[in-house]
């Protein structure tokens, strides 16, 4: 055996040994109390360090702790937990370790940004993670156009949609929507057009089953927004007419206030309250809608997608 052979076999075994002390020193960390929760057990927050204990296997670890973001969200959401503590610092991780794990941008963005119960309720930290997607993929306009969702929903920040909309249009081969969602915010921030454009856009531009589902429930929902406030804008007209409340929806078309009697989105009739109120009739099947819900109503919990 000549002396390169020997050498190279002495660091192929040396560099067997350091990977399988990486592995075996990660899941020490995994395992350092019995039942311990990932909360008490995230001990290596740099992802500096997880590099070098990476030994050039960033990508692999890049996808362990996207992972591990993803399920620490899924248990914190299905606790009903209003704190989120470990999220960002695990996202942030993540992309640091793959700053092209879009994944991991589009929807930890998702995660961070919305209130309790949807998400964690950090928009700053969501609106980071994004910038820092952007600044190592300028090229891929969906991450503008994560960003504009996250100012126009979350935030309500109009001017900083219009912002990061005009700045995605300008990517090539951006989607042409983005540059009319651009205008709508110039011109109609915060409509419930402005709504269905950006979410009808969601639907349209990704194939992931989980995200296409979430926009035809929010195009749901604006669907009914928009029928109870124009159902409570024909009751008003009833009333300046008649001078007393509808009894009935019935009415109401024979006053020619409404042309026919009103249905929600799957068919069922809208409730007329006596006091003039419009209620859905099964608020559950539309977790997003923010009117016509019977006072006191407290929404279900909406399912959180699976982690594959």
């Amino acid at each position: 055996m000549t002396a390169s052979q020997r050498t190279t076999i002495v660091a192929s075994l040396l560099l067997v040994g350091c990977m399988l002390a990486s592995v075996v020193l990660l899941r020490r960390v995994d395992q350092m109390r019995t039942m311990a929760t990932l909360d008490e057990v995230l001990y290596i927050t740099s992802p500096k360090t997880l590099k070098r204990l990476s030994l050039g296997y960033e990508g692999l670890m890049a996808d362990i702790y996207w992972t591990r973001a993803v399920q620490y969200f899924g248990r914190k959401h299905h606790q009903h937990s209003k704190h989120y503590d470990l999220l960002a610092t695990l996202l942030e991780i993540s992309t640091q370790l793959d700053p092209q794990l879009l994944v991991a941008y589009q929807f930890g963005a998702t995660f961070l940004a919305p209130q309790p119960p949807n998400g964690a309720g950090m928009p700053e930290k969501a609106i980071q993670l994004i910038e820092y997607g952007i600044r190592n993929n300028p090229n891929d306009w969906h991450l503008y156009y994560e960003l504009g969702f996250i100012y126009y929903t979350d935030k309500k920040d109009y001017a900083g949609a219009l912002e990061a909309f005009e700045r995605g249009s300008r990517v090539p081969d951006a989607h042409p929507f983005m540059k009319l969602l651009a205008a709508q915010m110039a011109q109609h921030a915060g409509e419930l057009q402005t709504a269905r454009m950006l979410w009808l856009t969601t639907y349209q531009t990704t194939q992931d089953k989980q995200i296409r589902a979430n926009a035809i429930a929010h195009l749901r929902a604006l669907q009914v927004d928009e029928d109870v406030t124009n159902l409570q804008r024909a009751v008003t007209q009833y009333g300046e007419k008649t001078g007393h409340l509808p009894p009935s929806f019935s009415a109401m078309v024979a006053a020619g206030v409404v042309s026919r009697i009103p249905v929600d989105p799957d068919g069922h009739a809208y409730k007329l309250m006596p006091d003039g109120r419009i209620e859905v009739r099964m608020p559950d099947d539309f977790p997003f809608i923010e009117k016509g819900l019977p006072p006191g109503y407290t929404p279900p919990q909406p399912k959180l997608p699976p982690s594959d």
